[in-house]
């Protein structure tokens, strides 16, 4: 599984890691990344994450 956040999207709204804490982390400033246990989660949750972005700045491919 590919997990990917595109930092030229986020705008820090952390929809993603309020659903998903395990699979997306917050930088400083306050925008997600992905971490490194993203990959062990269920592809549901990821998606779910990726659909809430009001930016669409989250890719999740199989």
């Amino acid at each position: 599984m590919k997990i990917a956040v595109d930092s030229a999207k986020c705008r820090g709204h952390a929809r993603c890691n309020a659903l998903a804490p395990a699979a997306f982390d917050l930088d400083d400033e306050g925008y997600a990344m992905v971490t490194d246990e993203a990959v062990n989660l269920p592809a549901r949750d990821l998606e779910n994450a990726a659909e809430s972005c009001p930016e669409q700045a989250i890719t999740v491919q199989p």
